[in-house]
C-alpha cells in the first residue's frame, strides 16, 4: 500500500500543474490525447537524458561525486542537468509540434511544453521518492514545492519563446536562441545554487536565500509569460 502512496506523492504535484495550465487554455483547449502524448514524450525525454548523462558521467567523472567548489557545482549543474535535460525536452517539443495542426494559438506552445516538462518531472519524481524510500514524505514535500514547479517554470520559458518564434510575434536570432538558452540558464542557475548549498555549511544559509530569491524571480517570469500569451 505504501508503494501506492509514494507513487501518488510523486505524481500529484505534476497532475495539479498540468490541470492548472489546461484550465488556462480555455479558448480552444488542446485534445486530451495530444496532452497525454506530450506527457509520454516528457517521460521519453527523461529516459533520453539518462541514456546520455550516465555514460558521459562514467567516462568523464562528472557528477559521480559532489563537487567541493562552487564553480564545480555550477559546472555539474549545467553539464549533468540543465543542458542535457532541457535539450531532450526541446527535441521532444519539436517532434510533437513540427506537423501538429492543433498548434494554432500562441498559448499552445506553453501548454505542450509544460506537459512535456511534467512528464519529465513525474518520471524523475518517482525515481527520487523511491530512491529515498525511508524519507519519501519529506522528499516528496520538498520536490512538490520546488523541483516540480522548477520544471514547470523552465517549460513555460521554452514554450513561450517557441510560440514567439513559430507565430512570428518576435522572430529574430535572440528569440530563437532563447527557446533553448532561456530554460538552460534558468535550470542551470537553479541547480547550481542548490548544489552549492552542500559545499560550505557556513554559506548554506546564504545560498538558501539566493535560491529562494531566484525561485521567486522564476515564478514571476513564468506568471508574466503565461499572462502575456493566454490573452494574445
Amino acid at each position: 500500500m505504501q508503494i501506492f502512496y509514494v507513487t501518488l506523492a510523486a505524481l500529484a504535484p505534476v497532475a495539479v500543474l498540468m490541470w492548472y495550465i489546461y484550465r488556462k487554455d480555455s479558448n480552444q483547449p488542446e485534445p486530451t490525447r495530444l496532452l497525454i502524448k506530450a506527457f509520454v514524450y516528457g517521460i521519453a525525454s527523461a529516459l533520453l537524458t539518462l541514456a546520455v548523462v550516465m555514460p558521459f558521467g562514467m567516462l568523464t567523472g562528472f557528477g559521480q561525486e559532489l563537487s567541493s567548489t562552487i564553480s564545480g557545482a555550477f559546472t555539474d549543474a549545467f553539464l549533468m542537468a540543465a543542458i542535457p535535460e532541457e535539450l531532450a525536452k526541446f527535441v521532444m517539443l519539436w517532434l510533437l509540434l513540427r506537423n501538429n495542426p492543433y498548434f494554432d494559438e500562441h498559448f499552445d506552445g506553453i501548454v505542450y511544453a509544460v506537459c512535456i516538462g511534467m512528464g519529465f518531472a513525474g518520471f524523475e519524481n518517482v525515481l527520487y521518492l523511491f530512491d529515498n524510500y525511508e524519507s519519501w514524505i519529506s522528499v516528496g514535500i520538498a520536490r512538490a514545492m520546488f523541483a516540480v514547479p522548477g520544471h514547470f517554470l523552465t517549460a513555460v520559458i521554452m514554450g513561450y519563446y517557441y510560440s514567439l518564434w513559430h507565430f512570428r510575434i518576435v522572430r529574430n536570432r535572440r528569440t530563437c536562441a532563447l527557446i533553448l538558452a532561456g530554460p538552460i540558464l534558468a535550470h542551470g542557475i537553479y541547480d547550481g545554487i542548490l548544489f552549492s548549498m552542500n559545499i560550505d555549511e557556513s554559506l548554506s544559509s546564504v545560498f538558501l536565500v539566493l535560491f529562494l530569491l531566484f525561485f521567486n524571480k522564476l515564478r514571476k517570469i513564468g506568471k508574466n509569460h503565461i499572462a502575456e500569451l493566454v490573452n494574445h
